[in-house]
């Protein structure tokens, strides 16, 4: 598969640090919202196509508020560009759904980990966690009335157990 150069890099990033990868989200105020997060833990942002809105629409923007252009966002055709272009090993990619084998709590997350989460409707597509059950995680949810929840709010969970360490807690 032929995968053209997409990255678009506002704010390039001197030093490792985790990633947020969202696998086909569908919702712009989601992604606005934890595209403002990456900015306030300098954070890059993957997005792997293909998205359920426009990158220029408003509300992406307005969930980002004043921030967006700040993004260090990265951008990829497929799943498979981006395996292509950042080679990351097994051991860097954490895959985060509602019926993980682990929850987030579990594992010791590297300072360059991919934290990659998938649409707000189907969650990641099967052929990306065939293979990755041992690397599949989930918030916990205590009460079983709740089927899922919002992407963005889980995200910003993750992301903060994930830098636990690196923040000083």
């Amino acid at each position: 598969m032929l995968c053209p150069d997409l990255r678009k890099f506002t704010h390039p990033m001197t030093d490792p640090r985790m990633k947020m990868v969202l696998v086909t989200p569908e919702i712009p105020y989601n992604t606005g919202a934890i595209g403002r997060t990456c900015v306030a833990l300098n954070l890059e942002l993957i997005l792997i196509k293909p998205y359920g809105f426009s990158l220029d629409e408003k509300a992406v923007r307005r969930a980002g508020a004043d921030y967006w252009q700040y993004i260090n966002l990265s951008e990829y055709d497929s799943w498979q560009c981006f395996l292509d272009d950042r080679k990351p090993s097994p051991d860097s990619l954490f895959f985060f759904e509602e019926h993980g084998s682990q929850t987030v709590y579990d594992p010791d997350y590297p300072q360059d980990a991919y934290l990659v989460f998938g649409c707000e409707s189907k969650g990641l597509p099967l052929e990306i966690l065939d293979t990755m059950e041992e690397r599949t995680f989930s918030l916990p949810m205590l009460d079983s009335r709740v089927r899922s929840l919002n992407l963005a709010n889980v995200a910003t969970a993750v992301i903060y157990q994930a830098m636990r360490g690196q923040l000083g807690g």
